[in-house]
């Protein structure tokens, strides 16, 4: 069984992936932070070389994928190769750092890979307004996110509902995190861990 957690920056995924994990007996997966050998190039150059470092993100997370399709345990992720591509790359695709040509060329690359996988199991959707995700990004105070812009989290925001809405093929469970506390108030996570028990073993 695969199950996904996804959400932008701040939504509460790897909180609730560790959460659920402890409560079912599932096996964490988080996206692996190993040395990407486009990624000082990419921020000297970013045009030139997003394409490069787009494809490498790709071959990871599929890899991810892979391992997880043979896994003998139940797996549950952090962040998907779903939302890689349809969130992260199409926003740097749309904010020209991606020309029509390699954006094509890479979604193609996607969907042949996804022609030898299946979806996972469910996908749990954290949606969260701006104010919400700008106040846990705070909170958690890592330097390298407190530079985020505005912008770029309204951007984001509006295409993870795209893609979960018009794009993801999978069944989905939808949770608006914004008056949860699933840390802390032990009714908020039992209400989301009584909506995956509904959805994926038919219990009410």
């Amino acid at each position: 069984m695969h199950i996904v957690i996804a959400g932008n920056i701040g939504s509460g995924k790897t909180t609730l992936t560790n959460l659920l994990a402890r409560h079912y007996g599932w096996t964490p997966q988080f996206e692996a932070v190993d040395y990407n050998p486009y990624l000082e190039d990419y921020y000297k150059d970013i045009p030139r070389w997003s394409f490069a470092l787009e494809v490498y993100f790709l071959k990871q997370r599929f890899k991810d994928l892979l391992n997880i399709a043979r896994s003998e345990k139940p797996v549950i992720q952090d962040r998907s190769i779903f939302e890689g591509v349809y969130v992260f790359t199409v926003n740097n695709h749309k904010m020209g750092n991606l020309d029509d040509r390699d954006f094509q060329c890479y979604m193609e690359l996607f969907e042949s890979m996804m022609s030898v996988v299946r979806v996972p199991d469910l996908m749990i959707y954290l949606r969260a307004t701006i104010p919400h995700l700008v106040e846990n990004i705070q909170k958690r105070g890592r330097d390298y996110e407190q530079q985020i812009q505005l912008e770029y989290l309204k951007n984001l925001n509006r295409l993870y509902d795209e893609f979960i809405y018009d794009h993801y093929p999978g069944k989905v469970l939808t949770v608006e995190v914004d008056d949860l506390d699933f840390l802390n108030r032990k009714a908020d996570l039992a209400g989301i861990i009584n909506s995956i028990d509904a959805n994926l073993f038919g219990l009410f």
